[in-house]
């Protein structure tokens, strides 16, 4: 088996705890790019939120490429898009409702902005905003236009409240859309289509590769799907036990450069 594409989470596995990318990491990411092999960051972020790791690392242009929102995109790093799982305004207004419902704060993203209806807006959404660089914009239901691509919707709260949001969303909308606990304070909706497994595999297609030229890495609930895809699944030491059982390998946690470690023992053995 031969890699020739390495699908990498960020948060929680290409970054640090402190959300710094390590000289460790940048240098077995840049020995793999030196071999030929496609290096895909695959995030729960739009490419604004993408993109400072991008140019950190070097990989730029329309040969290079992106998935983002969590499977809703697949992008070129210059941002042309290949491929869309978007969600309507019709699903948008049943989502709010049952955040309502359920008693959680809630917001939806497109690639340009964050809106939500919480008039007392989320400090987990406002943390997003700055995470991601996108602002927020508050609108009302009725204020939302039919127009807007919408990546994806967030249950954004407490631990504890999503917890319990999590138990409680009914199986029918786990059975119209693709739901994914992507961090104890967020549960991400998106079309059914949508997941970084799916999203990966579309890519790989359209490269003329197979999943067994893929390694891919990852930490969360959102990740489990390329974990599962990938001829080589890699789970951090710091994942989600789903991703440890799914994985072929589990590399040493993002305090010890895990992604470095997996990148290394692989391309030792390529």
């Amino acid at each position: 088996m031969s890699i020739k594409l390495i699908a990498i989470d960020i948060d929680g596995t290409l970054l640090n705890p402190d959300h710094e990318l390590t000289s460790a990491t940048k240098a077995a990411i840049q020995s793999a790019m030196s071999r030929g092999i496609k290096v895909v960051l695959c995030t729960g972020r739009p490419l604004s939120g993408a993109n400072p790791y991008l140019d950190e690392l070097g990989i730029s242009g329309d040969d290079n490429y992106v998935i983002t929102f969590n499977g809703a995109m697949a992008q070129t790093v210059s941002g042309n898009v290949l491929v869309n799982h978007q969600l309507t305004l019709d699903d948008y207004i049943d989502l709010e409702a049952l955040s309502r419902k359920l008693n959680s704060h809630f917001h939806t993203e497109t690639a340009d902005y964050i809106y939500t209806a919480n008039r007392d807006i989320s400090g987990y959404s406002i943390a997003e905003s700055y995470l991601v660089r996108m602002l927020i914009k508050y609108r009302t239901v009725n204020e939302m236009s039919d127009q807007l691509k919408i990546s994806k919707c967030m249950f954004v709260d407490d631990p504890t409240v999503i917890s319990r949001v999590n138990t409680q969303i009914p199986e029918s909308y786990r059975e119209k859309y693709y739901v994914v606990q992507s961090e104890p304070y967020f549960i991400e909706v998106m079309n059914k289509k949508a997941s970084k497994g799916n999203t990966l595999s579309e890519l790989v297609d359209k490269l003329g590769l197979t999943a067994d030229d893929v390694m891919a890495i990852g930490d969360q609930g959102n990740d489990l799907t390329m974990i599962q895809y990938a001829g080589t699944g890699v789970a951090m030491g710091n994942g989600i036990a789903e991703d440890k059982q799914a994985a072929q390998f589990v590399t040493k946690t993002n305090a010890e450069d895990g992604v470095a470690y997996a990148i290394n023992q692989v391309l030792a053995k390529n």
